[in-house]
């Protein structure tokens, strides 16, 4: 199918989940995660309305950024060194992977202007998982309050790749949670409203559970560079 037909498909299948749950699907941000595809397939995404870009390689993220500009927002969704911080940080719309203070230090010398910032919790406790244990998050919180270019806007996860729906809900579930004790203390650095989960084969499950973006790769664009 074409880009068109998996955009009008996808988005079919967020106003379900949202007729669910009793949510607007307006509330819910689709980000094209692009790391596999060409600029031309980029484009084609982005001609079609989307209007949220992922990726998350930093060479990945310049080609496409230098291509595409500001027809759309930039989301950084990987692992991001500290050392490459200074390559992105002019044209980066998001970050969704803080989730040590040696990025967050980064982040703030390198910025002149406040970055929106996901920290990264590993709700799943699997170790091939990047981010906080979810222990960890409110000291990691506090600790934040020293850098004035670092606002935490949401929390991110990454659910198991597995069948299990049970599993899969329970991490975005224990997301959720988190981002509403972060949320409820209402610190001006961290209004943290948003909740990053949900790709391709559980998005569904992420917006019954609170998702307000989406990480939507293989199922929207493919995973073939042409």
């Amino acid at each position: 199918m074409s880009i068109q037909e998996n955009y009008e498909k996808i988005m079919k299948r967020i106003i379900q989940a949202c007729q669910r749950s009793g949510r607007q699907a307006d509330d819910i941000q689709m980000i094209a995660i692009t790391k596999y595809v060409s600029i031309e397939t980029a484009q084609k995404a982005v001609d079609t309305g989307i209007k949220n870009l992922g990726e998350n390689r930093l060479e990945g993220f310049q080609k496409k950024y230098h291509a595409i500009g500001n027809q759309v927002k930039w989301h950084f969704i990987g692992t991001l060194q500290s050392r490459k911080v200074k390559n992105i940080i002019e044209e980066v719309d998001y970050i969704h992977s803080l989730d040590r203070l040696s990025l967050a230090k980064e982040i703030n010398k390198r910025s002149k202007r406040k970055i929106p910032c996901f920290v990264q919790v590993n709700t799943s406790g699997e170790e091939s998982k990047h981010g906080l244990d979810p222990d960890e998050l409110q000291s990691f919180i506090d600790q934040l309050s020293q850098y004035e270019n670092v606002e935490v806007v949401g929390l991110m996860t990454m659910a198991p790749l597995i069948e299990d729906q049970d599993t899969i809900r329970s991490c975005f579930k224990k997301l959720r949670h988190l981002r509403d004790e972060v949320r409820d203390r209402q610190l001006e650095y961290a209004p943290c409203t948003y909740l990053s989960m949900g790709m391709s084969h559980d998005f569904e499950i992420a917006i019954e559970e609170g998702a307000t973006h989406i990480r939507i790769g293989s199922s929207l664009v493919g995973n073939k560079s042409k």
